[in-house]
């Protein structure tokens, strides 16, 4: 059984990478989440630390978890596109986006049984609507703002599956191509009240 962190190690959980799970602390603090199954050392250089599932799921438990994603913290979210307060665009967000997205494919590399990075990993399955909205910034599509369109990815009522909207009919069609490139599988459908037109994409298994 998981014996609970102590005060300390959960601020060391708390904060973790929040697409990675890499971990900074002590390496006294590191052992310890190490012993207790919450985390485990990279074999090779620089032999980093990261959160193993219990380890995020204690971390996902912790009430102050959510308001750490705010964008006054310095955090990093992908766009999902109309966001009230999005964070400024430019060079420095290009690299933070490539880095989350490099850091998503080495979770992947470590957390699928087989080292795929080609398939979405345990971590994109329960954050479907982040996982989505990167890999599309990541690719380069522009998220929906309040002086431009773009795409939009949102929650649905079905189980591992996000809904995303765009502009036009072509823009759709290459959200969809970025999103299979990326291990998803992507359908077009039609709202039957409204006729808009979006893709439901889910993380593919195989």
């Amino acid at each position: 059984m998981i014996r609970p962190p102590t005060a300390a190690q959960r601020r060391v959980i708390e904060d973790a990478d929040p697409v990675t799970g890499r971990l900074r602390g002590t390496e006294a603090q590191l052992a310890a989440l190490v012993k207790r199954g919450l985390a485990f050392r990279h074999p090779r250089p620089p032999h980093d630390h990261f959160l193993t599932p219990a380890g995020h799921r204690i971390r996902e438990a912790v009430p102050e978890a959510p308001a750490r994603t705010a964008p006054e913290t310095g955090v990093f979210a992908a766009r999902v596109g109309g966001e009230e307060e999005p964070p400024a665009s430019g060079p420095a967000r290009r690299r933070e986006v490539h880095s989350a997205w490099q850091g998503l494919l080495e979770l992947r590399r470590m957390t699928n049984p087989d080292g795929a990075v080609d398939r979405p990993c345990g971590w994109e399955r329960t954050h479907l609507v982040p996982a989505a909205a990167l890999a599309l910034e990541a690719a380069g599509h522009p998220p929906a703002g309040s002086a431009a369109d773009g795409y939009r990815v949102r929650a649905t009522p079905q189980p591992e599956a996000v809904a995303v909207y765009a502009p036009d009919a072509r823009t759709l069609a290459a959200c969809a191509a970025t999103l299979e490139r990326a291990g998803w599988q992507a359908g077009e459908y039609t709202e039957p009240r409204t006729r808009a037109r979006y893709l439901l994409a889910s993380p593919r298994r195989v």
